[in-house]
């Protein structure tokens, strides 16, 4: 950190020169580094509020010094020389391919992405993290480029189509990469002509556009089924569908039996009442809730958490495999794990009557249900009951059944958290979710949206807690020297997508105050509760949460600011997120008083943007295999009418969601009896001749024409229905009288 100017203890504020001096000298010290005005202000320790380091930061930016990157980020202006040559300055970056199979390098080293010519890629692909020189040819201002080493594979598997020939076999994958694998007649393991097979690369070609050579891992089969249509989402974006014989292996030697020193060195909890709370599908079970009152009367109350760290050791097969994958992926019709199912379903899983060992975050509450301490440490649990949500929740409503009373306290607990969480400003937005009930061969037979009651809320509420707590210990610790740490950061929502937003609003009928952060966390607070009784203002509910950053890991605290949190992490699933594997491992050794361990803070951050990245492309196979199921539903229910809301229009139509299954589909103009003008804002259209108005947020009825699920669309059309009150609008006089006077014309 730069050199703090000497000032007094009651005064932390800097005039205008020196906060610019300041923020310049710590730009300068973290030249690849983006921050928001928050972050100078809280890393600086001075009392000059945000829009004071906002106008230093634009003086900087003004005087060439910093570069603004939108979203109120700003880094060190990088300055790439104007030069025929090429420079010998190299960055990194990762691709981001075009259709052309030209691509942009994003780096954090430069202000603007780097085009490189596909002739000038050197194998690189979409995703990959590559070294590359950039240089801004004279007499242009793009900066151009070239790969001038691969770091690091996006992924060395591909799917795609199997052809044969004489003397070896070509896949060409599903994806647009402009080449072609290579595989020998041995390697295609009993695949036959048109197969979907996935393959593994075991050579990269010299150049761009040479033939790559690769050996077939998995054969599919023939492409169309919803078996390997799945299949397909998890391997295009990037995820292993098998485990390597050598992950495989290490399994196989993990010691299953819990030995007498192992449990010497744990809190022995296996006689206090215990219980786990999961989805009735559930099969890896990583958290458990004990209770129990002290002799004084309090209450306390654990959350255990599966020890993953006890069996996953850093530096083996298991432990790369797992930070390779990063994340469990949960589509609609299956789980893949992060871990194999020996260590996720069996040794880990906090299976009911069976002695499991956990590291746990245990709270005392005193009779007003205030926390009056913490603990946190390595434990051995016996779970007396699982418990399926549904079955919590109509105990809860009964008031009677087994464990009712510990129910009722945990819930009450629970409910208290909550309030106080969205007293101090979290955001409370319960969006929507889809689910399906599948037939044997995991056709959708039933689609709604899933309740959430306090059953599942109750868990969330505790899992929030120990996240929260194992973050502030982590960073009181750290207070006089940083310990680096994975933390769940999530920054202020961008202010013109706020504006964008409340505009919506308005239109809708709805008012927003977004001035402040504070006011726009209310106000999205505010619209949640109104979409309770307004169900066309759910609409509003996604694009609210579009406007705000991705939550992700990062070592830089700034803060959560959807969950109005100074501190938070990851804790609560280390058998499905490897972020919370890292977070056990650093808070095991510094759980001592006198102990103080810290990682190297650098690697430890490119973890955390490698993990940020796994998990946004686990989430885009998520909404990929939901869309997919969606629109499998709806091909069933071709020429039938279903109500909707506008939710979004085009020049050429508008699309409408389903208000059962939430799909959505398109209406296009030319399906319909007149003509539209879409306004300017695209909130709203007018016909030509009826000169009825059509808004966001309107319910319609429409009927299902077409579906297409190669590319998960599908078509409607108003029903007949709405069309006819359309048609039977009444004309205005003053239109009666100008279809009048077009008629004599014609007749004239």
């Amino acid at each position: 950190m730069s050199k703090r100017i000497k000032r007094s203890q009651n005064n932390n504020k800097l005039t205008a020169k020196q906060l610019q001096e300041e923020v310049l000298k710590l730009l300068e010290k973290e030249p690849r580094k983006r921050f928001n005005p928050r972050q100078i202000a809280k890393t600086l320790e001075i009392n000059n509020n945000k829009d004071s380091v906002l106008h230093a930061l634009e003086q900087l930016v003004e005087a060439g010094k910093a570069s603004a990157l939108g979203d109120f980020k700003f880094k060190l202006k990088t300055q790439l020389g104007e030069q025929s040559n090429r420079s010998n300055k190299m960055y990194e970056g990762y691709v981001d391919m075009t259709r052309s199979g030209a691509a942009y390098i994003e780096s954090e080293g430069l202000d603007e992405d780097v085009f490189v010519l596909a002739k000038n890629l050197n194998t690189a692909l979409h995703g990959d993290r590559v070294l590359i020189r950039a240089w801004v040819p004279r007499g242009r201002r793009r900066a151009e480029g070239e790969v001038v080493k691969v770091i690091e594979r996006a992924t060395e598997y591909f799917l795609g189509t199997i052809r044969f020939f004489e003397k070896y076999a070509i896949v060409t994958p599903d994806q647009s990469l402009a080449l072609d694998i290579k595989i020998d007649l041995e390697d295609t393991k009993d695949a036959k002509e048109g197969d979907k097979v996935v393959v593994r690369i075991k050579t990269w070609g010299e150049k761009r556009g040479e033939t790559l050579q690769g050996k077939i891992t998995t054969v599919l089969g023939k492409a169309g089924t919803s078996d390997i249509e799945m299949k397909a989402i998890l391997i295009n974006h990037g995820f292993n569908l098998d485990f390597s014989e050598e992950v495989m292996a290490e399994i196989e030697k993990l010691e299953e039996e819990i030995t007498e020193a192992e449990v010497a060195r744990r809190l022995d909890l296996r006689e206090v009442t215990t219980f786990t709370i999961d989805p009735f599908n559930a099969k890896d079970f990583d958290d458990a809730i004990s209770i129990r009152y002290l002799e004084n009367g309090d209450c306390e109350v654990g959350v255990h958490i599966a020890d993953v760290s006890h069996y996953l050791k850093p530096g083996s097969k298991l432990d790369i495999e797992a930070y390779k994958r990063s994340t469990s992926v949960y589509l609609v019709d299956r789980v893949l794990p992060m871990l194999p199912e020996k260590l996720s379903n069996e040794l880990c899983s906090l299976r009911p009557n069976e002695d499991k060992l956990t590291f746990s975050a245990i709270f005392t509450f005193d009779k007003n249900d205030k926390i009056v301490n913490r603990w946190f440490g390595k434990t051995i649990i016996h779970s007396d009951r699982r418990f399926v949500y549904e079955e919590v929740q109509e105990i809860l409503d009964a008031g009677e059944g087994d464990f009712i009373e510990e129910l009722k306290k945990v819930n009450q607990l629970a409910h208290k958290l909550r309030k106080e969480r969205f007293k101090n400003g979290a955001i409370n937005f319960e969006t929507e979710e889809v689910q399906f009930r599948l037939d044997a061969e995991g056709v959708p037979i039933e689609v709604f949206v899933k309740e959430r009651k306090d059953a599942h809320l109750l868990i969330e509420d505790f899992m929030l807690l120990a996240n929260r707590e194992v973050a502030t210990f982590i960073s009181e610790k750290g207070k006089e020297q940083e310990i680096p740490f994975v933390y769940r950061v999530h920054d202020e929502p961008n202010p013109d997508k706020v504006e964008a937003l409340a505009m919506f609003a308005r239109e809708m009928g709805f008012n927003m105050r977004v001035d402040t952060p504070k006011n726009i966390a209310k106000s999205y607070n505010a619209l949640a509760k109104a979409a309770e009784d307004n169900p066309a203002l759910q609409l509003l509910e996604p694009l609210a949460i579009r406007t705000m950053a991705k939550a992700e890991y990062s070592t830089n605290n700034i803060g959560h600011y959807g969950l109005a949190l100074e501190f938070y992490s990851h804790f609560t699933s280390p058998i499905r997120r490897y972020s919370d594997v890292l977070a056990h491992r650093i808070l095991e050794l510094n759980l001592k008083i006198d102990q103080f361990y810290r990682v190297e803070k650098d690697p430890l951050e490119e973890r955390c943007k490698h993990i940020s990245m796994q998990e946004r492309k686990a989430m885009e196979a998520e909404r990929e295999s939901v869309k997919y199921k969606q629109v499998e539903y709806m091909s069933k229910h071709v020429g039938e009418d279903f109500p909707g809301y506008i939710s979004g229009i085009l020049d050429r139509g508008f699309f409408v969601a389903l208000q059962e299954t939430l799909a959505e589909g398109f209406i296009g103009f030319d399906t319909m009896s007149e003509a539209f003008e879409v306004a300017e804002s695209r909130l709203r259209m007018k016909g030509t001749r009826t000169k009825r108005e059509m808004k966001m947020g309107d319910e319609v009825s429409v009927r299902i024409i077409r579906t297409d699920l190669e590319k998960r669309q599908i078509d409607m059309m108003l029903s007949e229905e709405a069309e006819q009150a359309m048609v039977a609008a009444p004309i205005k006089p003053k239109e009666r009288r100008q279809q009048e006077r077009r008629k004599g014309r014609r007749k004239n």
